[in-house]
């Protein structure tokens, strides 16, 4: 059996970040040619390698290879069983376990489609995932799939949707001693923020798994330090929404809009404008094959608190689910790390679902 715990080092000493994911596409690349059975497929920097056994169901099990920049953590440390490095966790503990079961699984009971992909970690326009379905979208076909994003061995279901959008309040500009003269755009748009901040605790819960929506502030602006004597007559902030799967992006901005709409002087040119918008996943636990690999995790699912790739398998009608080593508490930390025991059990977990039963 492969040494995770040394595979993952191996990966994490392969300089990945996002779009410079060359070298450890080749590495994977290589590895992969040299499994017998596999058809391997390069697409830029993303890999695919899939058996063609003739069975009558096709799985996916797909991770992303590149990383978030480094924190002083570039280098690999292996200390009583445990990996330290950039993207240990996030995510080269699932390619290390995907790689080792390519190795591993000759005579699996499912057809089998190996995915590794780049720059997950950056605008989905650069998405591996989606540069590969839109040049082989055969490749990615499948009856189910899992993506071995950290999950800390347990099934996270779905995921949430994104909806990032700016809202922009209009006013009068004034001289900061006659106020009364105009109307100060920054400070409507704190009544902006301030029903954002009274959004409502949402759980819907989906196939028992509860999701938890938040809408959070993350920038904004207004004003000028250059015209301090001026109303401004402008400001602006931007906002991200993570929505349950029981909404679509309508619903989702039908939903904003509610929230929002009755601080907003739409007439004055105040305005709700959606910069990007990511679909939600819905959790698919009553498809046989996922509610196979609860049972083979041994522990009950919960719900995705974010978005994932899933998201991509969902859109093309295949039922996917997140299911990897590591806790996800540590990604993109600095302090990033996994252990043997982790990796080991989510591989005998997946082996074990995968594999074919003796006798065939």
């Amino acid at each position: 059996m492969t040494d995770l715990l040394a595979l993952v080092a191996e990966l994490v000493d392969t300089p990945s970040v996002s779009h410079d994911e060359a070298a450890i596409a080749s590495f994977l690349e290589s590895e992969l040619r040299s499994v017998h059975g596999l058809e391997v497929v390069r697409l830029g920097d993303n890999v695919v390698a899939r058996t063609a056994l003739g069975r009558a169901k096709r799985v996916v099990l797909a991770g992303h290879v590149d990383t978030v920049p480094p924190a002083g953590n570039e280098r690999s440390r292996i200390e009583r069983g445990v990996c330290h490095g950039l993207g240990a966790v996030d995510m080269k503990g699932g390619v290390a376990v995907l790689l080792a079961l390519a190795r591993a699984l000759v005579e699996p009971a499912y057809d089998l489609t190996y995915v590794f992909y780049a720059c997950e970690e950056v605008e989905h326009r650069y998405s591996g995932l989606a540069a590969v379905d839109g040049a082989r979208p055969d490749l990615l076909a499948a009856d189910a799939a899992i993506l071995l994003e950290p999950t800390g061995g347990v099934v996270e279901a779905g995921c949430q949707g994104v909806m990032r959008f700016v809202v922009t309040t209009r006013g009068t500009a004034a001289h900061v001693a006659r106020p009364s003269m105009g109307d100060n755009a920054l400070h409507r748009l704190g009544a902006v923020l301030a029903a954002a901040a009274g959004f409502g605790d949402r759980h819907p819960v989906l196939d028992g798994c509860e999701y938890r929506e938040s809408l959070q502030a993350v920038w904004a602006d207004g004003g000028s330090r250059q015209r301090a004597n001026v109303v401004p007559d402008r400001a602006a902030a931007l906002f991200s929404y993570r929505f349950a799967p029981d909404r679509d992006g309508d619903e989702a901005l039908a939903a904003v809009q509610a929230l929002l709409g009755p601080v907003l002087d739409y007439p004055a040119g105040d305005a709700i404008d959606v910069e990007e918008v990511e679909a939600p996943a819905p959790p698919s636990l009553g498809h046989p094959f996922l509610a196979a690999l609860v049972a083979a995790s041994g522990a009950p699912p919960r719900a995705k608190l974010g978005w994932t790739d899933v998201s991509h398998f969902a859109r093309r009608g295949v039922p996917a689910t997140n299911f990897g080593p590591g806790d996800p508490d540590l990604c993109h930390r600095p302090d990033e790390h996994i252990s043997r025991g982790e990796l080991d059990a989510t591989y005998a977990t997946l082996r074990s679902l995968l594999a074919a039963p003796s006798g065939g």
